[in-house]
């Protein structure tokens, strides 16, 4: 007995896969983001296709998943001998990464045309025609399988060049940050040589790699402070000389140059808190020596509500500073007119202090991260930072006077 599908149910026959490609493509996505991002150049055709690019690390499978769309329900053929070799290997292979075992020692033909009907039906495979890792960005041989399935099927066979797998996760290397670029070419007739399809992925890969990542000269400026001593002098001046009079938080810095060199961010969080907390304690000592330091931009009105929560909650009441907008010099003058101990004050202060700051330059740094191909945009974003500082200082002000 025979039984037709009605629309319905071929709706959500090819639905579930689909569903599946999007939550692959999402999965891969966002974890290509995190480790420095992944852009996009070109479309797939409408249709099925065949597709083939170079292969130099075992990051160029979540690329293509993070960047193909998932209307075409890419399949990516994998070494049948190694990513189906056990149990846990073919589940995450599978699930994971949309493989499907090719046979490297024979049969690997027979494993191909099985896909020919998925491709009429408007899936992407996709082949690494060199059929293992390549080595110093060169773009091997390719065997012909690719070609002659995309034959097989009567679907084009499109040219893709990944360039940043390679520093991402390079073969017997450390993983690393980097910006991934997956460039799609012009389709080639199902027709197409393994000559004809190596050259036109060894130039997209060529292209794509060459092309320098825009950058900002003031970035470039700012991140070489940062990377250097004066950098760090420059975070623990400007903490400390907050702590005492300066109106501008350290975090305005630490938001700016940890932009510039995210990775520097670490060291120059805590230079500003070893600078800020060595400040506040000159502070309290001038402050229990009667000396009153000029403090722009404070109210009287912070000052009672530190002075009252000082004499009932002791040096325990500096957890509030991070949350209320009261400047950290505030709580430290009033902590040396009210008399609390120097230790007591260290060891309360150094937690909420703490804390944020390295919380400001993580947040900062990893967001810059993610958003190097942005870094032209440097000056740009020192300005709305210094514009959005401005606007939040002044509510701050305007809501305690």
């Amino acid at each position: 007995m025979t039984t037709t599908l009605t629309p319905a149910k071929r709706t959500r026959t090819g639905a579930r896969p689909r569903l599946a490609a999007l939550a692959r493509r999402a999965l891969w996505w966002c974890a290509l983001t995190l480790t420095g991002g992944v852009e996009r150049r070109g479309h797939l055709p409408r249709g099925g296709c065949v597709v083939v690019a170079n292969h130099s690390s075992h990051a160029d499978t979540a690329a293509l998943l993070a960047a193909l769309d998932a209307r075409h329900t890419p399949a990516i053929g994998a070494a049948a001998d190694y990513w189906f070799a056990s149990p846990w290997r073919r589940r995450v292979c599978s699930r994971l990464a949309a493989g499907f075992p090719v046979r490297r020692s024979g049969g690997g033909m027979e494993d191909l045309l099985a896909m020919a009907d998925g491709l009429r039906a408007g899936r992407a495979v996709v082949l690494f025609p060199e059929g293992t890792r390549g080595h110093d960005g060169e773009v091997g041989s390719f065997h012909r399988g690719a070609l002659v399935l995309a034959e097989h099927a009567g679907v084009p066979v499109v040219p893709v060049g990944i360039a940043g797998t390679d520093r991402l996760l390079p073969k017997h290397g450390r993983f690393r940050s980097a910006l991934i670029r997956v460039r799609i070419g012009a389709p080639l007739p199902p027709s197409a040589t393994p000559d004809e399809a190596r050259e036109a992925v060894a130039a997209l890969h060529a292209r794509t790699n060459a092309e320098a990542l825009r950058d900002s000269p003031l970035r470039r400026r700012v991140a070489a402070l940062a990377a250097s001593r004066a950098g760090l002098l420059l975070a623990f001046a400007w903490a400390f000389t907050e702590a005492l009079s300066w109106p501008l938080m350290p975090e305005l810095l630490l938001a700016a140059v940890c932009a510039a060199a995210p990775r520097r961010a670490v060291p120059l969080a805590l230079s500003a808190l070893a600078g800020s907390l060595a400040g506040s304690v000159l502070a309290l000592q001038l402050a229990l020596s009667g000396v009153h330091m000029p403090a722009p931009l404070t109210t009287d009105r912070m000052r009672t509500e530190v002075r009252h929560e000082l004499s009932t909650q002791g040096a325990s009441a500096v957890r509030h500073q991070p949350w209320d907008g009261i400047p950290f010099k505030v709580y430290a003058a009033e902590a040396g007119r009210t008399g609390i101990p120097t230790t007591s004050w260290l060891r309360e202060a150094a937690v909420p202090r703490g804390s944020r700051t390295l919380t400001v330059g993580l947040v900062f740094g990893g967001l810059a991260l993610l958003a190097r191909r942005w870094r032209r945009w440097y000056g740009v974003y020192l300005v709305l930072l210094g514009a959005g500082f401005g606007v939040g200082l002044g509510v701050i002000v305007g809501a305690w006077s």
